[in-house]
């Protein structure tokens, strides 16, 4: 009895805020299967990749040109019929970005490569529209028990950016008040002699997330809403 061999490649959802939406990194297919369908940065693991992570930062900066990020392992996913070519196995990937750092580039196997808003979805290939909203959830819950929120932000920042992230994340309005006060209540945020112009509003203060303090804090806070 002959067994088809079970395959196995790594895909990545990529995320950012931009202009108070959460975006996804997503690339348009070259060849078939799903040919100029958007997917995630992905493919299969190659024997140079001495392990899986190393396969999803290669296929990142191959297919989009974004390399040197922190990749969090989300959840494997394998259902029979999921691809195609036959029973492939996907180790799926988190990676937090900001925009303004990257330059996009799309690889020789894909014709395009484009931030969209994860609420504002193209068809996609594959089952990646379930790792995508597998990912959503997740990153929901870390910026509620973690600093996650901070990779999503530029090294300076004010209270309404960081406040945008929050509210792009979880989908709905923050009362603007109560966020405040929690978050300068911590001790986790250095205010900065600097300030930035935002539209036709007063300056507002610049912020810098103190890394060493919230590693210091005798219990880690929850940042819930």
């Amino acid at each position: 009895m002959s067994h088809e061999p079970i395959k196995v490649t790594v895909d990545t959802v990529a995320f950012a805020v931009q202009e108070a939406q959460l975006e996804i990194l997503l690339v348009k297919r070259k060849h078939d299967p799903y040919k100029n369908l958007w997917a995630l940065p992905g493919g299969f693991l190659d024997e140079q990749d001495t392990t899986v992570e190393q396969a999803a930062a290669r296929e990142l900066l191959e297919e989009t040109n974004v390399g040197n990020v922190y990749l969090e392992q989300l959840f494997t996913f394998g259902d029979k019929g999921r691809d195609p070519r036959g029973r492939v196995v996907t180790v799926s990937y988190l990676a937090l970005l900001r925009q303004d750092d990257l330059e996009l580039k799309a690889s020789s196997d894909a014709s395009g490569v484009a931030w969209w808003p994860v609420m504002d979805l193209p068809k996609l290939a594959f089952d990646h529209r379930r790792i995508v909203e597998y990912a959503h959830q997740r990153i929901k819950y870390k910026i509620e028990y973690s600093a996650a929120a901070f990779s999503l932000l530029p090294e300076k920042f004010t209270l309404r950016d960081l406040q945008s992230v929050y509210e792009a994340v979880l989908g709905r309005t923050i009362d603007n008040r109560n966020f405040r006060k929690r978050f300068l209540k911590l001790g986790v945020l250095k205010e900065l002699d600097e300030t930035s112009q935002q539209g036709s509003f007063r300056p507002a203060r610049l912020y810098s997330f103190a890394e060493q303090e919230f590693e210091q804090l005798p219990d880690r806070p929850v940042f819930s809403f």
